[in-house]
């Protein structure tokens, strides 16, 4: 796990698999596929599996890492999987069993687990919940929403039983006017980092919040994004906008 994360709305990452493959224009610029060729480079034992995306991205799983949640004792936002998604199809049934039956034997986290793939988390997830008797208020679940037309996941994910529901519209690469956010608990904004960065707009990210406000949904608002994550800087008309859903979840079904 990295005790620390860099990423404003997370406190530490745990990464039970690493490895991917895009699904989308969010993933062209994909910033744990270029930190899985550095690893690789540097001998790391978990990034030695290349994958259709680059060196040391291949699917692999860790099922060593499975039981780490268990000897943390301070409570943390925990990032599931910042270097894999998991919800990719080739994941086992039994792996992710696995991963939320630890999940939910520590309720002093709150796990966010951040899918492109909610049409395959729709059709495991009530399985997972069906053997766990209960959906586990601690375990978060989200997708993301580059542009108009991956609106659909928002859908998917609402279709899904969470006891909390958020929307990562990062990198945000155009307007997502008129979202439906029933079911929805939190909603993260971002612009795109790194040195082929895509411009994001002021009026796309004032949209959004103004969504969320009327909504009463927690707004978060990541970064500009630039050449570095932090270029940017993350204020929006004059502030910053760090908003997180209630601990007591509300849209759970």
């Amino acid at each position: 796990m990295g005790l620390q994360s860099g990423i404003e709305w997370t406190d530490a990452t745990w990464n039970p698999t690493t490895g991917c493959r895009r699904v989308s224009e969010g993933c062209d610029h994909c910033y744990a596929a270029t930190l899985a060729r550095r690893l690789k480079a540097m001998g790391n034992p978990r990034y030695q599996t290349d994958g259709p995306d680059g060196p040391g991205f291949g699917l692999t799983l860790h099922w060593d890492k499975l039981e780490e949640p268990r000897s943390w004792r301070r409570p943390r936002r925990v990032f599931v999987n910042s270097m894999s998604d998991l919800f990719h199809p080739a994941i086992p049934q039994t792996f992710l069993g696995r991963a939320f039956a630890v999940m939910a034997d520590c309720p002093q986290h709150r796990f966010q687990i951040l899918t492109k793939r909610p049409a395959h988390m729709t059709k495991v997830v009530p399985r997972l919940v069906a053997q766990l008797d209960q959906i586990p208020s601690n375990i978060w679940l989200g997708t993301s929403v580059e542009t108009t037309a991956y609106r659909t996941r928002i859908d998917q994910l609402c279709a899904t039983p969470a006891a909390v529901r958020f929307l990562s519209l990062e990198p945000l690469l155009g307007p997502l006017p008129g979202l439906d956010l029933g079911g929805i608990d939190w909603v993260i904004v971002g612009g795109e980092s790194g040195p082929e960065h895509r411009p994001i707009e002021v009026a796309w990210v004032r949209d959004l919040r103004d969504q969320c406000l009327a909504a009463g949904v927690a707004f978060f608002f990541k970064q500009w994004g630039g050449r570095t994550p932090k270029a940017g800087g993350r204020l929006l008309d004059g502030r910053t906008w760090d908003q997180f859903p209630d601990t007591t979840p509300t849209s759970s079904g």
